[in-house]
C-alpha cells in the first residue's frame, strides 16, 4: 500500500492511499474502484478499462462546473482513451488525462494541493 500525504482544505477529498483494491480517501476507506469528486467520493462500478464510457461518467458530467480535469487511473498501466469520449467531456468543458492509477492518485493530490479543478475515476489496484 502506498500512503499518500498532504493537507487539504476543509470539504475537499484527498486521497491518503492506494492499493489492496481500493483507496483510502480523507480517512474513509473505499474497497472498490471509486470517483473522486472535488468535495465527495463515490464508489465506482469500473474494473477495467473496456467498462469506460460516458454513462459511467455521469457523476462527473454532474459536477462540471466544479470539474476542469478528469484524471483516469487505469489500473497497473495506461490505456488510451478513444476520442469520442474525450470529446463528449470537454463539451462540458473536461479535460481527460490517462494514466496507470498510482501516477493518476499522486497528480491528483498535487493539483488539488495547488487549487485546481480536478476529479480522478480510479480503477483499483
Amino acid at each position: 500500500m502506498q500512503d499518500i500525504s498532504g493537507l487539504p482544505k476543509a470539504g475537499q477529498q484527498l486521497i491518503n492511499s492506494y492499493g489492496d483494491g481500493g483507496f483510502r480517501v480523507s480517512g474513509v476507506w473505499y474497497d472498490s474502484s471509486s470517483l473522486v469528486l472535488p468535495e465527495m467520493t463515490l464508489p465506482w462500478p469500473v474494473t477495467h478499462m473496456d467498462e469506460l464510457s460516458v454513462d459511467s461518467l455521469t457523476d462527473v458530467i454532474a459536477k462540471s462546473s466544479e470539474v476542469e480535469i478528469l484524471l483516469i487511473g487505469c489500473g497497473t498501466n495506461m490505456a488510451f482513451i478513444e476520442e469520442d469520449l474525450r470529446q463528449s467531456l470537454r463539451q462540458h468543458g473536461i479535460v481527460i488525462d490517462a494514466m496507470d492509477t498510482g501516477a493518476a492518485v499522486r497528480t491528483y493530490n498535487v493539483l488539488l494541493l495547488e487549487g485546481r479543478q480536478v476529479a480522478a475515476a480510479l480503477i483499483a489496484v
